[in-house]
């Protein structure tokens, strides 16, 4: 049967609902116990005899002469319900047996009872529809098993696969948790524009648009971060805001055009106690959220019980990509270097970004246990201090973890002649052809001017934390509706 005609069948069945007098949509459901309650206090609510009203979506049935056994699931459990001909009597069985599909949504009474396999079932003795499925359900998830087609049907997803149920139930705890976790230590959440005049706070292509009423271009933020910082300057010492970026760049197991970030920051803080602070919480978080010290990812054990290793950004490009003078290593060097290893290089690609692009290539995915980067060249970000051992280095930290950068953070510029002055190269190189780097903002100079007192910021990929503590390999995986080509 072709899906036309079984879609043409389900609204012959709802048509004959109609005429029966059943409204397939009604506006009002009573109060319900959901199943997880039921099975919770199942001998309680079997020993009181009681109806007991549920609610859920008919997910398979049994039919055995004048009985039929069905499954229903509500979202919180699946449980078994028991039809019988004689005690329901027999319009509402044959109505029920003819023209309730799998994938309708019905309410029913009765009463628990335990079948001879000790099952957990209820006895109908009424039931409703709640609404009609027009369109059959994935048998057993046949039919839609490309990844794409997941996506694409997250709700599907959701409904037949278990594991990605876990998946998101495991995102939101992790939501849950850092929220806890940063309140308790002190920070305040806040919220700070979507749209923005500028695009900065990070090196990333945005994406454009405008507004009508005031005639002006406007951008999806590629970072929160000039704008938490402006909140500092205004009095507040502990602020975090967990939300969506937006950046008009490729996709691909990592990267997804909205991504989810937190971002915290701290006044009179540095990157070396945030540094600290991160691990708390990364471990925090491990233990909260797996109940336990270690995880699996890519088949590799990752622990979190000893304290975090710590290298330098050179050091590890001499490691693993055998530069033995990164420092000194010219453009002509570094493009050589990169096209020896397989690394792209585009024509306007700065010295920074070539070397960059080989660290995510061969350095990056070689660090699995929990591991911070230290020590990058002034030339890596323009609102980072310097650090105060070494002026040839930013005081910037990244941790990476089973290969993935999760975290990025620093001791926050807040001289505002200095600010100036690397916003001024930012907009050198962007004349010079490099795409991705921030640009000049008046405003955020304005507020540095005023007074903006030295702290720590850090920000957290959380999308990707949710890839690692669930143990997926994309990030498609931990985002409801990711960014897909139309069809």
């Amino acid at each position: 049967m072709s899906f036309e005609e079984i879609r043409q069948g389900r609204i012959k069945k709802l048509n004959e609902l109609k005429k029966t007098g059943r409204e397939p949509f009604p506006a009002e459901v009573p109060e319900v116990l959901f199943l997880k309650e039921i099975q919770n206090s199942f001998n309680k609510l079997k020993a009181g005899k009681k109806t007991l009203w549920a609610v859920g979506r008919l997910m398979a049935r049994r039919e055995h002469g004048g009985s039929l056994f069905a499954d229903l699931y509500d979202g919180t459990a699946k449980m078994q319900i028991y039809l019988k001909k004689d005690e329901l009597s027999e319009e509402p069985f044959e109505i029920f047996k003819n023209q309730i599909d799998i994938g309708d949504f019905i309410l029913v009474a009765g009463k628990p009872f335990l079948t001879k396999k000790k099952e957990k079932t209820l006895a109908v003795s009424a039931w409703r529809i709640l609404g009609k499925s027009l369109r059959p359900l994935p048998e057993k998830w046949h039919g839609l098993q490309d990844a794409e087609e997941r996506f694409r049907r997250r709700y599907l997803d959701l409904l037949m696969n278990s594991e990605t149920r876990e998946r998101f139930l495991t995102r939101s705890k992790i939501i849950g948790e850092t929220r806890n976790f940063l309140e308790e230590n002190g920070y305040l959440e806040v919220e700070t524009p979507i749209l923005q005049p500028l695009a900065g706070g990070a090196a990333a292509a945005p994406f454009k648009t405008s507004h009508q009423a005031l005639g002006i271009d406007l951008f999806l933020r590629i970072a929160p971060e000039l704008y938490l910082k402006r909140l500092l300057a205004g009095g507040f010492n502990k602020v975090y805001e967990l939300g969506k970026n937006f950046r008009n760049e490729g996709i691909d197991a990592a990267h997804n055009p909205e991504f989810t970030m937190l971002e915290f920051y701290e006044a009179y803080s540095d990157a070396k106690k945030q540094r600290v602070f991160t691990e708390k919480m990364i471990k925090h978080l491990a233990k909260k959220i797996l109940k336990k010290n270690y995880l699996e990812y890519n088949g590799i054990k990752i622990y979190f019980s000893k304290k975090f290793s710590v290298i330098s950004y050179f050091d590890l490009l001499k490691r693993y990509a055998l530069i033995l003078n990164p420092k000194l290593a010219s453009k002509d060097d570094l493009t050589l270097i990169a096209k020896r290893l397989g690394v792209e290089v585009a024509d306007f690609d700065g010295k920074e970004k070539i070397m960059d692009n080989i660290y995510k290539k061969i350095c990056r995915p070689r660090l699995i246990q929990p591991t911070f980067i230290v020590d990058y060249p002034v030339e890596f970000s323009p609102f980072a201090k310097v650090n105060p051992e070494n002026p040839r280095f930013i005081d910037r930290f990244q941790l990476v973890i089973g290969g993935l950068e999760l975290v990025n953070a620093f001791s926050e510029l807040n001289d505002p002649l200095e600010q100036r002055e690397r916003f001024l190269e930012q907009d050198r190189k962007r004349k010079e052809g490099e795409a991705d780097v921030s640009p000049s903002d008046e405003e955020y100079l304005e507020a540095m001017e005023y007074g903006m007192p030295p702290a720590g910021g850090v920000g957290v990929g959380l999308d990707r934390l949710t890839m690692l503590f669930t143990g997926v390999q994309n990030i498609r995986e931990v985002i409801l509706f990711p960014v897909l080509r139309p069809k």
